[in-house]
């Protein structure tokens, strides 16, 4: 297989064994097919997918989906250098409020964030819960909940 220049496809769930493509992507990298096949949450035109699984057909990556909800788009953001990931506390009383953000230098580094378990922000540890690509706002998100350990500074 040569992965090279893969194309990736979202499907929709649409009944017991039924999917039908929603999103097609030509010519994507295999570092962000990766990094968006982490993120349990997909996000595009104001409404939010939940992965259910996924898999490759020779040179196509499949990502299957169901609709998890739908909100008013917010729009995307201004672009800076990089790729931008957001690390929020999963807290849906306060709005799971921004713990910090940082713009990376490509997916594989996205990928190295959103695929640990584990998470040191200023010698606090924050355990991972799940991932998002929100597509409308061009960013990763990261949830993860305080573990209450601190590192010995």
């Amino acid at each position: 297989m040569q992965f090279e220049g893969a194309m990736l496809e979202y499907r929709l769930q649409k009944g017991k064994d039924k999917f039908e493509p929603i999103y097609y992507y030509t010519n994507i990298d295999l570092p962000q097919i990766l990094t968006r096949r982490e993120c349990e949450f997909f996000i595009k035109e104001g409404k939010t997918y939940k992965q259910l699984s996924s898999a490759i057909e020779d040179e196509l990556f499949v990502i299957y989906v169901e609709l998890y909800e739908e909100t008013p788009m917010e729009m995307q953001e201004h672009l800076y250098e990089g790729i931008k990931l957001e690390i929020r506390e999963l807290n849906t009383y306060k709005n799971h409020p921004l713990i910090t953000f940082e713009y990376m230098a490509n997916h594989l580094d996205i990928l190295s964030m959103i695929g640990s378990i584990y998470t040191y922000i200023e010698d606090k540890e924050w355990e991972r819960d799940s991932a998002e690509i929100d597509e409308d706002r061009g960013v990763y998100i990261l949830y993860v909940t305080p573990t209450g350990y601190t590192l010995a500074t």
